[in-house]
C-alpha cells in the first residue's frame, strides 16, 4: 500500500473512533468509501457516491458485464459491504430470503430464508437492506424485521414492525421499509396507530424509543426515515401520506405531515402540516441551509420547506414553494450544484427526467425523448448513472442548461421493470430487474 493509501486508512480509523465516541450530532457521520454502498441510496442516503474514474464512453453493448445471477421478482435493491453483496430476495411460497454474493465473481456465499409466505399486488421484495461490520438488516413485505449475523449467517433477532404495534391488514402494496442505522440504533417507520417511527437497539432488538402515530395511520405510506442536518443538528425526517381518495373514496380528507425527530430520544422536534400526497414513497432531500425538498408522485409535485430554530430552542417550519411540475414516484430527487434532478413519470404524466432549481423553476424536461419510468440514479464523478425503469442504462452529464446524454445501452430485455434502487461500489454497478441482477464495470 502506498503512502496516500496509508494516509486514507489512518483517516478512516480516526473517523470511526471519533464517530463512536462523539455526541449525538456526530454519530451518524459516515466515512464514504468508494468500495461500499452499505444502505438504501448509498453511503449518505442521498444517491451520491465518492467513486472516481467513471468511464466516459461505452461500447455498443454498454459497460462490460462482469457477472449476472438469477433473482426472484421484486423491487428491493442490493447493498455492498467489505466485498460482499446483500440482496433481500423473495419467494412467495417461502418468504423473504437474504442472499449474500461475492462482489468480484457473483458467487452466492450463503442465503437465509425466513418463513413468511404470502403475496401482494406487485409481488416480490421491497426493502433495501442495511449492513454494518457485524449484521445485515432488512424488512420483508409482511413487516418482518430481520437481523442476521454476516459471519455466522444465522438469525440474531427478529421483530415485526407492523403487527407488533397494532397493524392489522397489510397495506395494499405491503411494507416497503429500508432501515436506517444511527449509532447503536436501528430506525424504521412502523406507521401504525400505535407507533409512527421506532428505534431498536441494533444488537439486541429491544425497543429504545417509539413515537406516537404520525399523521393519519390509516393512510399508509411507503417512506423510509432519513437523517438531515437542521441548524447543525441531526434530525430524523419522516413523511406521512394524505388521504388516498381512490382507495378510500368515502374517507375524510386529511393532509400528510413532514416530521422532525430527535434521533436519540424519539422526541418530535417540529412538523410541517399540509403535505398533499396520498401515496408517499420518496424520503426527504436535505437541500442545505435548513431546507428540505419533499417530492411526491401521482402528479402531486413537490414542496420545499424551511425549518428555523427559535431563540427558545424550538423549531418553526414554513413552506417556501409547492409545484406540480416536479416530482418523483419512487425515489428522492438528486441534488447537484444547486439543482434537482428527478424522474417524473406517473399514471398521468410523462415528463421524463426533469431539472429544477432551488426556487422551484423548471429548467428542462425530457418528456418521452428519452422516457424515464420509475428508474434509479446515482451521482458519481460529476456524472449521473441512470436506469430508465425499463431496459436501458444512461450516462448523463447534469447541466441546468439542458439534457446532456453521454451514453446509452440496453441491458435488459424489452418489457421488463427495473424499478429497484441501483448500487455502485468498487467501480461496479449493480442493477436488478424481475429476473436477473447484473454487475457492470463502469470505471476505467
Amino acid at each position: 500500500m502506498d503512502s496516500k493509501k496509508n494516509l486514507f486508512a489512518i483517516i478512516a480509523v480516526i473517523a470511526v473512533i471519533f464517530v463512536g465516541c462523539g455526541s449525538g450530532n456526530q454519530r451518524n457521520t459516515v466515512y464514504a468509501s468508494e468500495h461500499d454502498w452499505h444502505q438504501f441510496l448509498g453511503p449518505d442516503r442521498n444517491s451520491t457516491s465518492p467513486q472516481k474514474g467513471l468511464l466516459r464512453s461505452w461500447s455498443e453493448n454498454g459497460p462490460e458485464q462482469l457477472w449476472s445471477v438469477d433473482v426472484g421478482i421484486g423491487f428491493g435493491g442490493p447493498v455492498v459491504k467489505n466485498g460482499k453483496v446483500y440482496l433481500l430476495d423473495r419467494d412467495d411460497d417461502t418468504g423473504d430470503i437474504m442472499r449474500c454474493f461475492d462482489l468480484q465473481t457473483g458467487r452466492e456465499l450463503w442465503r437465509f430464508a425466513n418463513n413468511s409466505p404470502g403475496s401482494v399486488s406487485f409481488p416480490g421484495s421491497r426493502s433495501v437492506p442495511i449492513v454494518d461490520d457485524r449484521h445485515v438488516y432488512a424488512v420483508g413485505l409482511n413487516g418482518e424485521l430481520l437481523c442476521i449475523d454476516v459471519n455466522t449467517e444465522k438469525l440474531v433477532w427478529n421483530r415485526n414492525i407492523w403487527s407488533d404495534f397494532g397493524g392489522t391488514n397489510i397495506p395494499f402494496w405491503a411494507i416497503a421499509q429500508s432501515p436506517l442505522i444511527y449509532g447503536d440504533l436501528l430506525v424504521v417507520a412502523s406507521q401504525t396507530q400505535q407507533a409512527g417511527v421506532v428505534a431498536y437497539n441494533k444488537n439486541t432488538g429491544s425497543i429504545v424509543w417509539q413515537t406516537p402515530a404520525l399523521g393519519n395511520p390509516t393512510q399508509m405510506g411507503y417512506v423510509s426515515p432519513k437523517v438531515v442536518k437542521i441548524h447543525g443538528e441531526d434530525h430524523i425526517v419522516m413523511i406521512t401520506s394524505s388521504t388516498n381518495p381512490v382507495q378510500n373514496p368515502n374517507a375524510e380528507i386529511t393532509m400528510g405531515n413532514v416530521v422532525g425527530i430527535d434521533p436519540l430520544t424519539g422526541k418530535i422536534l417540529w412538523q410541517y402540516v399540509g403535505w398533499n400526497c396520498h401515496i408517499s414513497v420518496s424520503c426527504a432531500v436535505d437541500a442545505g441551509n435548513n431546507k428540505l425538498l419533499i417530492a411526491g408522485g401521482y402528479s402531486l409535485g413537490a414542496t420545499m420547506i424551511q425549518v428555523n430554530k427559535q431563540t427558545d430552542g424550538t423549531f418553526h417550519t414554513f413552506e417556501i414553494f409547492t409545484t406540480e411540475e416536479f416530482g418523483d414516484q419512487t425515489k428522492p430527487p438528486l441534488l447537484h450544484e444547486g439543482y434537482f434532478y428527478a424522474m417524473y413519470r406517473t399514471n398521468n404524466k410523462r415528463d421524463g427526467l426533469v431539472c429544477m432549481n432551488m426556487e422551484g423553476q423548471i429548467m428542462w424536461k425530457t418528456g418521452r425523448n428519452p422516457d424515464f419510468d420509475r428508474g434509479s440514479m446515482i451521482l458519481a464523478d460529476g456524472l449521473i448513472l441512470a436506469t430508465d425503469g425499463m431496459n436501458s442504462l444512461y450516462l448523463i452529464e447534469p447541466d441546468p442548461k439542458g439534457y446532456k446524454q453521454i451514453a446509452k445501452a440496453e441491458i435488459f430485455r424489452a418489457g421488463t421493470q427495473n424499478w429497484a434502487p441501483i448500487a455502485l461500489a468498487d467501480g461496479k454497478l449493480l442493477i436488478r430487474d424481475q429476473n436477473k441482477m447484473l454487475c457492470l464495470k463502469v470505471t476505467q
